[in-house]
């Protein structure tokens, strides 16, 4: 089993938009099925289709990969999903909530939305992770995040598939990481 600094961190959230995808299995392949941490990830969706993201990234990973119920408690080694067209929050007992209210920047799940309600809850023990993506979605987050005292990455964009949404969250977080997808996933290695 694979030892882990105890407790600097306890959960991840990691959003992107065209390229995210591929960009998160990059980095979620490494991870061990014990891995310490509840990871939650925010990518944009089509609404109305049925998807088969997350069996999708499960053929590629070791860590469980599921959508997020509503008033599901976050456990550790598992990644949430944000399920198309809902608006993800995590409330302060470590539960999801799902939203439909108005979707920001055009997308609903909003990175943004599930950055600023994990700040609220893990504070200095959060990481936040930018991916690739063709929007602004993420920086605020990533920047209320940052203020909370957790560690803001952000994907090279000389890496990614689409450079707006990495770009973006640089420039809105001047003290974020700007790491590889392998660097990354050796960052979350060693929480």
């Amino acid at each position: 089993m694979k030892v882990y600094m105890s407790g600097k961190y306890k959960a991840v959230v990691m959003g992107g938009s065209w390229g995210g995808m591929n960009a998160a299995v990059e980095i979620l392949k490494y991870l061990p099925a014990d891995y310490p941490l509840p990871i939650v990830l925010v990518l944009h969706r089509l609404k109305g289709v049925i998807s088969e993201l997350p069996a999708l990234i499960r053929k590629k990973t070791y860590v469980q990969i599921k959508e997020a119920d509503e008033k599901e408690k976050m456990q550790p080694g598992t990644v949430y999903i944000a399920p198309a067209d809902y608006h993800l929050l995590i409330e302060q007992d470590q539960t999801f909530s799902l939203d439909v209210s108005e979707a920001i920047l055009f997308s609903r799940p909003s990175i943004d939305v599930t950055f600023e309600s994990a700040a609220e809850v893990f504070g200095k023990k959060l990481i936040g992770i930018v991916l690739s993506g063709a929007s602004k979605d993420g920086s605020q987050g990533l920047y209320t995040i940052c203020r909370a005292g957790g560690q803001a990455i952000v994907q090279d964009p000389r890496q990614a598939e689409v450079t707006t949404m990495p770009q973006a969250a640089i420039e809105t977080v001047k003290r974020a990481k700007v790491l590889t997808l392998d660097e990354i996933a050796a960052y979350l290695l060693a929480v």
